[in-house]
């Protein structure tokens, strides 16, 4: 495994004692939802949001904005293994989410994104121009049997600090 601050990011990041613990310190209400990252990879990141307690709704699936939470940081971790650590630093800040819900969220929702290697290269253009780049980035969330529970699209502006 190479020393890149990318791998370090994709390695870190599903580990849970490091992932929980920075959940813990920066992002509490990830903490307290139970989010994880399984997988991040070059390409594409897996987060899970489990039906629980503090989760839930009074019609007995997991709250929209909890499920919204996990869309983002699915779409967001692969950001970040691209910008962390950066020289100069690059700022990054969601612009605007959009969701659509088709199930009802009862169990562990599974979000998936796939558009790692779009986000590098929005990331590359940004660093090469030192101009403001505008990521496009999509998360579905399947339930236990791979059925779309809700799909997001989050709109994110990076740019290279100055």
């Amino acid at each position: 495994m190479s020393n890149s601050p990318s791998s370090k990011i994709r390695e870190l990041a599903v580990k849970s004692f490091f992932f929980r613990t920075y959940l813990l310190l920066n992002l509490p209400m990830g903490f307290l939802s139970g989010m994880k990252i399984k997988k991040l990879e070059e390409n594409q990141c897996e987060v899970t949001i489990p039906f629980k307690w503090i989760n839930k709704n009074p019609f007995k699936s997991t709250f929209w904005a909890v499920l919204g939470m996990g869309a983002e940081m699915n779409t967001a971790a692969l950001i970040l293994q691209y910008t962390y650590k950066h020289q100069p630093s690059i700022s990054t800040l969601p612009l605007k989410s959009e969701g659509e819900f088709f199930k009802k969220a009862t169990g562990i929702t599974k979000f998936i994104c796939h558009d790692g290697l779009i986000i590098k290269e929005k990331i590359k253009t940004a660093i090469q121009s030192k101009k403001p780049e505008i990521i496009e980035a999509f998360s579905t969330g399947l339930n236990e049997n791979n059925e779309t529970i809700c799909k997001f699209k989050f709109t994110w502006s990076i740019k290279v600090r100055s």
